[in-house]
């Protein structure tokens, strides 16, 4: 018996069911999809008491199998880029598929984004969903196991991401939602303030990938410790920004990785939802929306475009396997890792 909270969203070209499950603990309620375990839809009360959907997203399977810029989902084994699709581990190096220019992104050609799910567990608040990643798909390394945890806690989304490998690997894995805290159809979130808590950054070089120096934010554009609208220092003409058409960089959060610490908080002055978002992960990447087609077809007739939204994709910092001077992403064969992160919503008192 299919429970009531979950309904038949779609059937892949391959044959294959995609669910939607609608999780509610009468603070919070969001909606998430088999495919590509994907966030979306995320209701948050505004300061009137309505619920906005907070998160950019598409109506029907056909648009998330087709469309690009992953709204709303899990992407790995490795988010984000690795330089010409190469690493070494242990001594041996791996090819992995290049999907990006000459670059490996978000996994690959397919990548836990555009795979079907298991959903393992379903309650009114909670969503565990599962994925086997077979050793040597897109290149890597091992048969790994992820399970994902959606869960609403209070006024909290929290995403537990559990891996384990038979061998060594590297993973790394994060959810990319595109934020608007005015509603997903609410166009440009250039008047929205973001801090994120970081006092470096990842200065990246062509093709996005990081050159390996770990430069401090203060005194640049890059510099986003206190709230500051996004569209201030945006077009800057400052050359990381230039190169990226905007923010698409990794920052370097604050305190001990690994403990669940502050990384960024967002406001936004015309609904007055607050976004706080806590991670165990070492990095946050910062993206304005800048790929994002002019007119793209969103949920609700909705059409999107560059700035219409944001996102903070909670990670280990691109290109690490390339560079030991960053925290490793290496998973060690059969000791298991738990990535946390948690969004917190709120109401800016301000009434701005």
């Amino acid at each position: 018996m299919t429970p009531s909270n979950c309904r038949h969203f779609g059937t892949t070209a391959g044959g294959e069911e995609v669910l939607a499950v609608r999780l509610d603990n009468g603070l919070l309620s969001c909606e998430i999809l088999t495919y590509g375990a994907t966030l979306r839809a995320l209701w948050v009360p505004d300061r009137t008491g309505r619920r906005r959907d907070v998160v950019l997203g598409y109506d029907t399977l056909e648009e998330y199998q087709t469309r690009e810029g992953y709204f709303g989902a899990l992407v790995g084994r490795y988010a984000n880029r690795i330089a010409a699709g190469r690493f070494t581990l242990g001594g041996k190096e791996y090819v992995l598929a290049r999907n990006d220019g000459d670059n490996h992104l978000h996994g690959g050609l397919v990548g836990f984004s555009h795979r079907v799910w298991r959903l393992e567990e379903l309650t009114a608040g909670m969503a565990v969903l599962e994925l086997d990643s077979p050793d040597g798909e897109e290149g890597y390394p091992g048969n790994l196991r992820v399970r994902v945890t959606y869960e609403l806690e209070g006024s909290s989304l929290v995403l537990r991401c559990q891996s384990r490998c038979d061998r060594e690997t590297v993973c790394s894995l994060t959810n990319h939602s595109y934020f608007n805290l005015a509603g997903h159809d609410g166009g440009e979130v250039l008047e929205e303030r973001v801090c994120i808590h970081a006092q470096s950054y990842t200065p990246a070089g062509p093709g996005s990938i990081p050159t390996g120096e770990i430069a401090p934010v203060a005194g640049t554009p890059m510099d986003l410790r206190e709230l500051t609208a996004i569209g201030a220092h945006v077009d800057d003409d400052f050359p990381q920004l230039r190169q990226a058409g905007g923010y698409d960089h990794n920052y370097v959060v604050d305190g001990r990785w690994g403990a669940l610490r502050p990384a960024a908080r967002a406001v936004d002055p015309r609904s007055g939802i607050v976004l706080t978002l806590d991670t165990t992960l070492p990095g946050v990447q910062l993206y304005t929306a800048n790929f994002v087609a002019p007119g793209c077809p969103g949920k609700g007739g909705a059409h999107y475009g560059p700035r219409h939204a944001f996102c903070l994709e909670t990670q280990f910092f691109p290109d690490s396997p390339n560079h030991p001077q960053f925290p490793s992403p290496v998973l060690r064969g059969g000791e298991p890792r738990e990535d946390v992160t948690r969004y917190t919503f709120s109401l800016d008192g301000s009434g701005a």
